[in-house]
């Protein structure tokens, strides 16, 4: 970002110069002043765009590590089912078994189960597999975001530099495409923002 900010600088020093030695208007109203507007409003598009990039990854990191934690958490649970319902087979198949050993593989088993399903607590297998499919939506749409805000902040980038190259050359068209890619990549970043893309 401060590369960036360094660019925005240089392009606003460019048409300040300008501005100081009497340059004339780029034509069709782009003065050296108008493209130091344009410049500075880029600059601050690209500011914002980038707080969204930051955030984005931000948001795919936490999911992802959820998302992690909870495959993991998952997992356990499998191997403590398992083990349970193994321990209840061995207590179950062991010679002269008496009711005590019967009640407790039963209650080895319904842990078990527990450990499977369990809606009240929401940490049997089914709800954790759940909650993973939900925080992998989540994730995948976080990592989506971020892709869009790079493209956003890319052409914010090039936008800048046009403008800085404009008031230098004095090249008309340079500051009609800067200003076009520039509106056209904040307008997207604002849609991302806004979810709507």
């Amino acid at each position: 970002m401060s590369e960036t900010i360094e660019h925005a600088q240089e392009g606003l020093e460019h048409a300040h110069h300008a501005a100081e030695h009497g340059g004339a208007p780029n034509g069709a109203g782009f003065s050296p002043r108008s493209i130091a507007i344009l410049i500075a409003s880029l600059a601050a598009a690209l500011a914002l765009a980038e707080m969204g990039e930051k955030s984005s990854q931000n948001a795919y990191l936490t999911h992802h590590i959820s998302v992690s934690d909870n495959y993991a958490f998952l997992q356990a649970r499998n191997i403590r089912a398992d083990t349970l319902n193994t321990a209840a087979d061995v207590i179950d198949s062991l010679p002269g078994r008496d009711e005590a050993a019967h009640t407790r593989a039963d209650t080895l088993r319904k842990t078990a189960s527990r450990m499977i399903d369990d809606p009240a607590a929401g940490t049997g297998r089914k709800q954790l597999l759940e909650k993973a499919k939900i925080l992998e939506t989540q994730r995948d749409e976080a990592f989506e975001a971020y892709h869009h805000f790079e493209r956003s902040v890319g052409a914010l980038q090039i936008a800048i530099v046009l403008a800085s190259v404009s008031v230098v050359t004095r090249v008309k068209t340079l500051a009609i495409a800067a200003t076009l890619i520039g509106t056209t990549a904040a307008l997207y970043a604002g849609l991302i923002a806004a979810g709507v893309i």
